[in-house]
């Protein structure tokens, strides 16, 4: 057996690259991750991931439905660092509306660049993504325009007809003070084909560890471990009807728990603060980060003697 996973190990195809890979993921689970992650799913802060390093998250997100049937929507993302100034991100997202069927709804390419390289007051970071989804994406990682419940209630059958392709921007304004982090993030985005308004939104969020010293035990239930947070988020019309009506709006409280074997946790609970909102967004997310991934790779593609 060792044998063969030697010889499998040394092959140079692709097939046994990914083996390779996989297999060195499993014998080092004891890598360590760089920073604590936030417990936001929707805002983002102004931290970057490490160079070189890879994050594989899985997010899913509960919503009720007003006259339509329930759903629980997925995504997967592999964010890499390619420097200490960007960062890029590669989602696949799917859906499953109950009573209906399961589908997949697309693909989304996000980079975020850092504008100032020191920490300041304020840090800004400039977010560009492009999105290649269907009409039944239903992950709604930000609320935009006129977005509204009444939008997801169309069956699977009928709205994975409709083809977006969107282009995205936000600016993530964040500051970190004294364990408390405040972030805030002004959004446009345009669907491109066909061309249509821009559409504007916002998500805000606040967030701390439970305890700032750590612990000088390795452990996984220590305060410092958990941060707990809340954010609010919704859409602000568009350059056709710029404003609060026919807009939705969400409250989340969330919180995260970071493992000390680079494994975070989170769960958020969105609340509906109007009549246009789903009554609820329950989201939760697992998180691995792989630090030294690139070397890692090189190291399997190029061979050892």
């Amino acid at each position: 057996m060792v044998a063969r996973v030697i010889a499998e190990m040394s092959r140079p195809s692709v097939p046994g690259l990914f083996f390779r890979i996989l297999i060195v993921s499993l014998i080092f689970p004891c890598w360590r991750a760089g920073a604590q992650e936030s417990p936001y799913i929707v805002t983002y802060d102004h931290y970057l991931e490490e160079p070189g390093s890879l994050e594989v998250e899985y997010f899913s997100t509960f919503g009720t439905q007003h006259e339509g049937n329930d759903f629980h929507a997925f995504w997967t993302e592999f964010e890499y660092g390619t420097t200490a100034w960007w960062t890029t991100e590669l989602y696949l997202d799917g859906q499953t509306t109950f009573h209906d069927s399961t589908v997949f709804t697309g693909f989304r390419v996000e980079n975020r660049f850092r504008l100032l390289q020191r920490e300041h007051l304020v840090n800004p970071v400039l977010y560009v993504e492009y999105e290649q989804i269907s009409g039944a994406d239903k992950i709604l990682k930000e609320i935009e325009g006129h977005d509204v419940e009444a939008d997801l209630a169309t069956s699977n059958g009928a709205s994975r007809k409709e083809h977006k392709h969107e282009l995205e921007l936000k600016l993530l304004l964040s500051s970190t003070f004294k364990g408390w982090n405040a972030a805030v993030n002004p959004i446009v985005t345009k669907n491109l084909l066909p061309s249509e308004p821009w559409e504007f939104a916002y998500a805000i969020g606040a967030s701390r560890p439970l305890a700032l010293r750590a612990s000088p035990n390795r452990c996984n239930f220590c305060l410092e471990n958990f941060v707990a947070g809340v954010e609010m988020y919704g859409g602000l019309g568009n350059t056709q009807s710029a404003g609060l009506h026919d807009t939705s709006h969400y409250l989340a409280p969330a919180v995260a728990w970071n493992l000390p074997s680079d494994w975070t946790f989170r769960l958020s609970s969105g609340f509906g603060l109007n009549d246009n909102s789903h009554r609820l967004l329950l989201r939760w997310g697992l998180s691995r980060e792989f630090p030294g991934f690139s070397e890692i790779v090189r190291r399997l593609v190029g061979g050892r003697p």
